[in-house]
């Protein structure tokens, strides 16, 4: 007797137990493809929402600083117009009692028998409208002028005389306004 084993069955379920084992493999990994890869793209987008924000925040700081920029700009440009009136405001208050020694030294450069009728200031060019009772006492104003301290090259631009009956003639003449010395000007003062 001899029995006979039949193994085409059990071969059969086998078979069909490992092609189910084989789906179930496919479908865990299907699963933890999809999972890794979900993942994965989270991570990638939340790295991209990461940097958008530090984009974000670094134009919102740029634009910030580009209005504190303007501000020191503009800030910059209010002092410097500041500072400009400043020195113009020194300057006029330096040069004040200026103006006093110069009509002191028109007073004293002034001969006897000359007068001014005007006189014109254009920069620190003086021009001098008068009536001289002669030529000779002109030509001493001019000679008067140029040794002052505080004038300078004295220049004659016209002489008319008044009338045939007398020798007096009316003038106009120049000069420019010098800086005397500092040591005079305080001995002045």
């Amino acid at each position: 007797m001899t029995t006979t084993i039949n193994l085409l069955p059990w071969r059969e379920e086998r078979r069909k137990q490992q092609q189910q084992e084989f789906i179930v493999m496919l479908v865990i990994a299907a699963i933890i493809g999809a999972v890794l890869f979900y993942a994965w793209n989270s991570i990638v987008e939340q790295n991209i929402a990461d940097q958008k924000a530090r984009n974000s925040h670094i134009q919102t700081k740029t634009a910030e600083l580009d209005s504190r920029i303007a501000e020191i700009k503009e800030l910059q440009q209010r002092r410097d117009e500041l500072v400009a009136r400043m020195e113009v405001i020194q300057s006029l208050q330096g040069n004040r009692p200026t103006i006093v020694y110069v009509f002191d030294e028109m007073a004293r450069t002034l001969p006897d028998g000359v007068y001014y009728r005007e006189i014109k200031r254009t920069g620190s060019t003086y021009t001098m409208y008068g009536i001289a009772e002669s030529n000779n006492r002109i030509s001493r104003l001019m000679r008067n002028l140029d040794g002052s301290e505080w004038f300078q090259d004295a220049s004659l631009l016209n002489v008319t005389a008044l009338d045939d009956k007398s020798d007096a003639s009316k003038f106009t003449l120049t000069v420019k306004q010098a800086t005397p010395s500092s040591d005079k000007e305080g001995e002045e003062k």
